[in-house]
């Protein structure tokens, strides 16, 4: 068990609504997290490569990703696939939060070595309660290696 310990949410999601909602959820969720927040495929593989605008900084390594696969620039399916193939990023589990409820995506996300598939709530409740369950499974439930890779850079 991680025993409570804070777990490290980095969510790739280009809308801003949706960001912050998802913020909000997890605020009232009372999941003990850090929420990283990027914008597309480009800069999620920035911000785990440590490069572009990512480069100088200092950051966090995730436990979790939180991927939409609507995204502008690259989709959230073509950044699971570099993510996957990449041996750094790979043990890094992602969990895809999207609107689509296609069978072929859900298909395309577990081939691709998605972890879960979540649709997204149509209400605020709903995220809140969604982000309590994901909280409670990754946070309490799920182990983790310690040294998932540690840091960004290098």
């Amino acid at each position: 068990m991680n025993n409570g310990k804070p777990i490290v949410i980095l969510m790739a999601d280009d809308d801003k609504d949706d960001q912050l909602l998802t913020q909000e959820a997890l605020q009232e969720s009372r999941v003990n997290n850090t929420l990283i927040l990027v914008n597309d495929g480009v800069e999620l593989l920035e911000y785990l490569r440590g490069e572009g605008q990512f480069k100088d900084q200092e950051h966090i390594w995730p436990s979790l990703i939180l991927l939409d696969l609507n995204m502008p620039r690259m989709d959230g399916r073509e950044a699971l696939a570099k993510i996957k193939a990449d041996p750094r990023l790979r043990r890094i589990p992602v969990v895809i939060l999207t609107t689509s409820k296609t069978e072929e995506d859900m298909l395309k996300g577990y081939d691709l070595g998605a972890a879960s598939y979540l649709t997204k709530p149509v209400t605020f409740e709903g995220l809140v309660e969604l982000m309590k369950a994901l909280g409670t499974y990754w946070v309490e439930f799920v182990e983790l290696p310690q040294t998932l890779n540690g840091e960004c850079n290098g």
